[in-house]
């Protein structure tokens, strides 16, 4: 798929064999905001992710040679759903959640289709997306749902 060997880093397709160190990394990079929201679940938080884990529209980002995180490109009716973007906290900071995001909307901008997704409210997540052009379409107490048309206007 892609690598970026000068950060250490590169992407790969998912197997059924991640989804455990992925449902480990959703739940170590969710658990701040999920407790400032007074949600955290220990158990929900895993399996959540279990439950809704598509290895055919997941990639996973390894770094140093292990799992660091994944992101999932769902296709729908009418756009795509950006959904299960996580990176282990060691790994934040080095520009790879930005370097990952870019190729996806590459990819999506080509076919010309919108993408969707949810962040939960407060998340610093938020900001990324807004800088790649995505804006909230609703809101409730929890979740923020974003959408990006094709060449990032909203």
């Amino acid at each position: 798929m892609s690598a970026n060997t000068l950060q250490g880093w590169r992407l790969r397709p998912a197997t059924s064999e991640d989804v455990e160190p992925m449902a480990e990394i959703r739940a170590a990079a969710m658990r701040p905001d999920l407790e400032r929201l007074g949600r955290y679940d220990e158990h929900r938080v895993r399996q959540r992710l279990r439950d809704a884990y598509a290895p055919e529209y997941t990639t996973v980002v390894e770094a140093g040679g292990a799992v660091a995180g994944c992101v999932a490109l769902r296709p729908s009716e009418d756009c795509f759903w950006l959904e299960h973007f996580y990176l282990a906290p060691r790994v934040r900071g080095r520009g790879i959640g930005t370097a990952v995001l870019t190729g996806l909307l590459a990819r999506t901008d080509a076919e010309g289709a919108p993408v969707r997704l949810n962040v939960l409210q407060g998340s610093a997540a938020r900001s990324l997306y807004e800088r790649h052009g995505f804006a909230p379409e609703r809101e409730d107490p929890v979740d923020v749902f974003m959408v990006r048309l094709p060449g990032g206007g909203s």
